[in-house]
């Protein structure tokens, strides 16, 4: 990789990365930070990631049900992919878990990689030799199967989730860490599920959600967190810097 100021910054021009954001802006904003971070990281502190994201209407993409709603959000995450490749981008990130659903649709509509985060997060895992794990997320993310079978295809076995504490963690997140509202109670909350989780064999939890970081210490908790944001944006940072 080339070290020279100037080199460099042609290099990085090369290598863009487009975000499909907006879902929520919070996570939108953890992305732009962790990458840029990371990118400064390994290269220098005047260094920022070159990136195009597109901010989308989440009130128009929010729990989603019929399968009318999610070919509705197939088709406006697929527009935007389009529309950050024909503006320069040479990989893209879908900026939400849950919206991984329609991963294979947005993939086929763009000619550039679309980095998949459970694909990195399932990677990182095997590496470490982590093969049972917990996964909080919203309802559709931890209880249907886009998600899990990634994670499943690299090794990883899930703990059977439990609907009441599946139930509160998608209360927390859409009606709370979505506003940028985090509490004392719902660290407490997620303190004790990650207790239990380990007590029941999980030797590792993943986030499968971009805004439970505002409420789980990810450097030190009662487990080893595998959150998929920061592992994401690494990704797209070993992109950019090839």
């Amino acid at each position: 990789m080339p070290t020279g100021a100037v080199e460099l910054w042609e290099y990085l021009t090369l290598r863009k990365i487009g975000l499909i954001g907006g879902m929520s802006w919070v996570s939108t904003r953890t992305y732009y930070e962790d990458i840029n971070q990371l990118v400064q990281a390994r290269t220098n502190k005047l260094a920022s990631a070159p990136m195009l994201i597109e901010s989308l209407d989440f009130s128009d993409l929010v729990r989603l049900s019929t399968p009318e709603q999610w070919d509705h959000a197939a088709q406006v995450l697929s527009d935007s992919a389009r529309r950050l490749e024909q503006a320069g981008a040479t990989a893209l990130l879908i900026g939400a878990n849950s919206m991984h659903k329609v991963y294979d649709k947005v993939a086929e509509a763009v000619s550039v990689p679309v980095i998949h985060i459970a694909d990195v997060v399932a990677a990182r895992m095997k590496q470490d030799g982590v093969t049972n794990a917990t996964l909080l997320g919203t309802r559709n993310v931890v209880m249907e199967s886009f998600y899990r079978k990634r994670l499943v295809a690299h090794g990883v076995t899930l703990i059977a989730p439990v609907i009441e504490d599946v139930e509160e963690v998608d209360r927390i997140i859409y009606e709370e860490l979505m506003h940028g509202k985090a509490t004392r109670a719902a660290e407490r909350t997620f303190k004790t599920m990650l207790t239990t989780m380990g007590q029941q064999g999980a030797q590792a939890a993943v986030l499968g959600c971009t805004e439970l970081d505002m409420v789980i210490d990810v450097d030190a908790n009662v487990l080893p967190i595998y959150d998929g944001t920061r592992i994401h944006a690494s990704a797209a940072v070993d992109w950019i810097l090839g």
